[in-house]
């Protein structure tokens, strides 16, 4: 059945959640450091589940490397490569402060982001301050239509016939317009030393294919669309991703009982699907299943402050605009 299908049959909301501003596609809009110097320009996008983010962090459109199988690569754009970032993550809400417990599936082999951060929206526009003030961040929620936001955790996708695991880790969440996939790496790069990053293992294997296939066998790709014709992606850690669907609309089954060996018996989505003309599945835990949310652009203001924004309108609104 189609993902649609599956929404249609089946609603599942957690009990446990972020709070529903802070739902949706937030595209940054910029982040400014303590030092006084600020970045407009990194293209960032967080999607967020009721309980799990999937996050992108890549260059200006000039800077991105092009397709090429990864044997074609030259050292420098393997390089630019490694300097990519894209993770899933669980996220914890305390009421006021969001923290996200180490990423189950990231590009980088170490946290670039390890404080919490504490969030206030006001219109599309949500603010993060991290605790030591080292940065603040301006994020903007991304315009759309009301529709599903649909969670599903990976624990893994692998080959039917052969029983090979390709994929360990990430996830899949729709939020209205906007989606986002995560597959984490099949295997766990083992670190020489604590401090040691993916750039540097990527230059310590010296283009030994066996290395670096297992390096980059990582996926993190943010796409717009709808249920009904697909999600085309925009934004991708595997260049040659772009302007594909992230996944197939169909080829879901019903919820079924899963023993896992680490949370016991959990319940479960299996999706069956063909890549590279292999039959595949992937088994996804179940974070939510909601066909109708409002993605709106806008929070609430009480009496007083609306009628002191009409009052003072004539100059409030003399350039104003909605950024995204």
């Amino acid at each position: 059945m189609t993902l649609k299908e599956l929404l249609n049959l089946h609603s599942v909301r957690s009990k446990k959640s972020v709070p529903d501003w802070l739902l949706g596609c937030f595209r940054r809009h910029s982040i400014t450091f303590g030092n006084g110097l600020a970045d407009t320009k990194m293209q960032v996008y967080w999607l967020q589940s009721r309980n799990f983010t999937i996050d992108i962090r890549l260059p200006i459109d000039a800077d991105l490397v092009a397709a090429k199988q990864l044997a074609s690569y030259t050292r420098q754009e393997l390089e630019q490569l490694a300097n990519y970032e894209g993770f899933s993550a669980n996220t914890n809400w305390d009421g006021e402060m969001l923290s996200w417990q180490a990423a189950d599936a990231s590009l980088q082999i170490h946290n670039r982001w390890t404080e919490p951060a504490l969030l206030k929206r006001v219109g599309n526009c949500m603010v993060e301050f991290c605790p030591s003030n080292a940065y603040i961040e301006d994020w903007r929620l991304q315009p759309s239509k009301p529709g599903p936001l649909i969670g599903l955790r990976l624990i893994e996708e692998l080959e039917l016939d052969s029983g090979l695991v390709r994929h360990k880790g990430g996830g899949l969440i729709v939020c209205g317009d906007y989606a986002g996939l995560t597959l984490g790496r099949a295997q766990t790069v083992v670190k020489s030393f604590a401090d040691v990053t993916l750039n540097a293992m990527v230059e310590q294997a010296d283009k030994n294919m066996a290395i670096m296939s297992q390096l980059f066998n990582f996926e993190t790709s943010v796409a717009k669309g709808s249920l009904k014709t697909g999600f085309s992606i925009f934004q991708s850690t595997q260049p040659s991703r772009v302007t594909s669907d992230l996944f197939p609309l169909d080829g879901f089954e019903q919820p079924s009982k899963y023993q896992d060996i680490d949370l016991g018996v959990v319940e479960v989505i299996r999706q069956k699907l063909t890549i590279d003309g292999k039959a595949c599945e992937r088994l996804f835990l179940i974070d939510t299943l909601e066909s109708d949310i409002v993605y709106s652009q806008t929070t609430s203001m009480s009496a007083e402050t609306e009628a002191w924004f009409e009052r003072e309108s004539s100059t409030l609104t003399r350039y104003t605009e909605v950024l995204s």
